[in-house]
């Protein structure tokens, strides 16, 4: 019996050995096509589309077909009846996640996706520099077309965008991201509104001027070495939309830059330098199984906002960054002013990564509800532009003129990322509650931004968040974290106090 159980332990082990090496080849595949992604949006000359696509489709079957075989099926239900540690019940989890929904959809149609958005991309940049929707109007009607299919595959007895919003969020049931959107809803409107009447002296000015380029771009990368960006590990580089890309070993940030917007550039930086900073944090040991990936664009996005928004709009950071501008480019501006313009609340700004901190979350909104329409085909793509216009004049008071401040802003739509958005508003949510738990545990965090010292914020963020990987689902990693269930709670109390201070609203804000 005791040669039984030790070859079936043996067995066992060698079963669980094969189902990592597996999912370290997919790893593998998947991270090679994360590369020539990143390419295509940096360095790839503009001719290159056609043959980038056919090489995105091989590579995205090949990851599929491996993740599909009969064989990771017979070892997942080989290691499944075995007694795990919780690490390996973890890795499991995640694959068997990975495993069916991958399973449940047909290899051609993950072909042709892949496919198609990426001549969608190309298509979307076009119609965004010649602003002409109707450029990319085919692509995203073939897309959305596409997309219900994969749902209806994964799950027919569902919502289609349920299913979808799974893809970025697996851990959180779609009902409770609606129930955080309608939160900040009733939250901000109001908030806005009275700030619009307010009449305090708040300096809005400070970053008035023209700022070239190289400036710029020079500021970004002092700032990411202030904030301890490993460049053995990364780089920096401009793209159309500022993006992230790659793994614990190569991470890699873009960002943009407008000569007369130094800002807009600069969080930019700071944003994608968080979900850098996350990727850079997973543990290594698991590299290339799904214990060692990020827990999804929730936690993601909290780890960019926190960076952005907790620290890189904080009086603290400004008197340490105020001084690089100085270096850099004619102004004379404070760090009070400076903070003060840093956190405006805009009246007329209809790009979403430029927004501010408040007004931000409606753009998600207005995303969230059109995307859900379409999907549901209660909306064509032919209307979207007007739909898109209506809703930013309800929601924002304000109208686009042309598309590309519109509807054709952003780039998630090319890739066919429906679902997506919400995470921003999740992740900007539990930033707040995350924030808040490593203050109660450090103690006086912003004297330490303000002499450049970022790393006891760092260690807490390693130790709490990014040394888990994918071990915990959502709600379970927040409450280890913070000791608390998720909750919006923090959020509206962080705006509450720092924008009454700003506009000298009422407390019953």
């Amino acid at each position: 019996m005791a040669t039984d159980a030790s070859g079936s332990e043996a067995e066992t082990a060698d079963a669980y050995a094969e189902l990592v090496e597996r999912f370290e080849r997919i790893n593998g595949v998947q991270g090679a096509a994360g590369v020539l992604g990143w390419d295509q949006q940096v360095m790839m000359p503009e001719g290159g589309t056609p043959a980038r696509s056919k090489q995105l489709s091989v590579l995205s079957s090949l990851s599929h077909e491996l993740l599909t075989d009969d064989r990771t099926a017979e070892l997942l239900d080989e290691v499944e009846s075995t007694d795990l540690d919780a690490e390996g019940e973890a890795l499991v989890r995640e694959a068997r996640r990975e495993f069916e929904r991958a399973n449940a959809v047909p290899t051609e149609l993950v072909e042709e996706i892949s496919e198609t958005s990426t001549e969608a991309l190309g298509a979307w940049e076009q119609a965004r520099a010649e602003d002409d929707f109707e450029q990319f109007a085919p692509y995203l009607e073939e897309l959305v077309e596409l997309k219900r299919e994969y749902a209806e595959h994964i799950d027919p007895d569902r919502d289609a965008y349920e299913v979808l919003f799974e893809d970025y969020e697996p851990c959180l049931p779609l009902s409770q991201a609606e129930d955080v959107l309608e939160t900040l809803k009733e939250t901000l409107v109001p908030m806005i509104d009275e700030i619009r009447q307010s009449d305090a002296d708040v300096t809005t000015d400070a970053f008035d001027g023209e700022f070239p380029a190289d400036g710029q771009e020079d500021l970004s990368r002092d700032v990411l070495s202030t904030l301890g960006y490993d460049w053995d590990r990364g780089r920096l580089d401009p793209s159309s939309h500022p993006f992230t890309s790659g793994n614990v070993y190569d991470c890699r940030v873009t960002t943009r830059y407008d000569e007369s917007d130094p800002l807009g550039g600069l969080m930019a930086t700071v944003h994608e330098f968080g979900h850098a900073f996350y990727n850079l944090g997973l543990p290594e040991e698991h590299f290339g199984t799904p214990l060692g990936e990020s827990r999804d664009l929730s936690v993601h996005e909290s780890q960019s906002r926190l960076w952005e928004n907790h620290v890189g709009r904080s009086p603290a950071f400004w008197e340490l960054v105020t001084p690089k501008f100085a270096e850099r480019f004619d102004t004379d501006a404070t760090a009070r002013e400076a903070y003060e313009s840093a956190n405006q609340v805009y009246e007329d700004n209809l790009i979403r990564v430029e927004a501010d901190e408040l007004t931000y979350h409606l753009h998600i909104v207005i995303r969230f509800e059109i995307e859900k329409a379409l999907i549901s085909g209660e909306l064509d793509v032919e209307d979207v532009p007007e739909v898109w216009n209506d809703k930013y004049e309800e929601y924002l008071g304000l109208r686009p003129e042309t598309d590309a401040n519109g509807c054709l802003q952003d780039i998630h739509w090319s890739h066919g990322n429906f679902g997506y958005f919400p995470t921003y508003s999740l992740g900007s949510v539990l930033a707040s509650q995350l924030f808040n738990a490593a203050e109660d545990d450090i103690g006086n965090v912003y004297g330490a931004v303000r002499e450049g010292d970022f790393e006891a914020l760092q260690e807490w963020l390693r130790e709490n968040v990014h040394e888990h990987g994918s071990r915990y689902e959502t709600n379970e990693l927040v409450r280890e974290a913070t000791g608390e269930d998720f909750t919006a709670d923090y959020f509206v109390d962080y705006v509450t106090t720092k924008y009454g201070d700003l506009y000298d609203l009422e407390e019953s804000v």
